[in-house]
């Protein structure tokens, strides 16, 4: 049987064949990822309004110096210099999370870097060297940042503990539910991580003869399955979570007390 070989012609940036809008979901994702740093990285470097009553910001939790009663280690030490602020300490581990994240290597690729900007379009350069060289090589370390997100988790979820208290009573105000939105997302998010399914029991060829570990691994599949979905909602209401605290903070917006 014959064969003919056809020849792959790779184009110039952004030449292609497609007669569809392929450009609009990478410009949402440049969007909305620049709109989140711009906004996370303006508010990291305040190192103010972060609190208010019962809450605290996510981006400041947890809180390891300072004047505030929650700090963790008491005052912050003379080394640590006057601009550091307390998300300047923490960020790195949830930005890290999420920066070395499968799903976002992917949109971000696209978006910022146009490697490619979407299938079949032409890219503005002409080698690949992988995930196997320097920088991208740091990308493996996102199973370790998983284990700190799961940490986190388990602060965050004191954080909405402690919004339930107002003054030592027990009650529910706006900013309760905004943390626990969040908190709910956030968890979602991180349980459905690709690595986390691998934990599991992505990494055995059966798992009929481990039910426990099978159930395991459907339910971190059945996360996994709307893994981009709860990625940015859960990156909305962590950057909400924080600017709801702030315009209350500041006497923008008024907590509404429900309970």
């Amino acid at each position: 049987m014959s064969q003919i070989d056809v020849p792959l012609v790779r184009g110039g940036f952004g030449q292609t064949q497609r007669a569809d809008n392929w450009w609009f979901q990478p410009l949402v994702v440049f969007l909305g990822l620049s709109t989140f740093i711009v906004y996370s990285t303006w508010a990291a470097l305040q190192g103010n309004h972060f609190t208010y009553g019962p809450y605290l910001s996510p981006f400041y939790s947890p809180i390891l110096f300072g004047p505030e009663h929650q700090a963790w280690f008491g005052v912050s030490p003379t080394w640590i210099p006057a601009w550091v602020t307390g998300a300047m300490l923490i960020l790195w581990a949830p930005g890290g999370f999420r920066f070395t994240c499968y799903y976002y290597r992917g949109a971000y690729y696209k978006s910022f870097w146009a490697d490619p900007p979407s299938c079949t379009v032409g890219e503005p350069r002409k080698t690949y060297l992988g995930e196997r060289t320097f920088p991208l090589i740091i990308q493996n370390i996102h199973r370790y940042f998983l284990y700190l997100a799961l940490i986190f988790l388990v602060i965050l979820a004191r954080d909405v503990w402690d919004a339930l208290w107002f003054n030592g009573h027990f009650g529910i105000g706006v900013g309760t539910l905004v943390l626990l939105a969040n908190l709910v997302l956030l968890s979602s998010y991180t349980f459905g991580c690709h690595s986390l399914r691998h934990i599991v029991g992505g990494f055995r060829d059966r798992l009929a003869g481990a039910p426990v570990r099978k159930r395991a691994y459907d339910c971190v599949s059945c996360l996994n399955r709307r893994h981009m979905l709860f990625a940015w909602c859960s990156l909305f209401t962590v950057g909400f979570s924080d600017l709801y605290i702030r315009m209350c903070s500041m006497g923008i917006w008024t907590d509404w007390r429900i309970l």
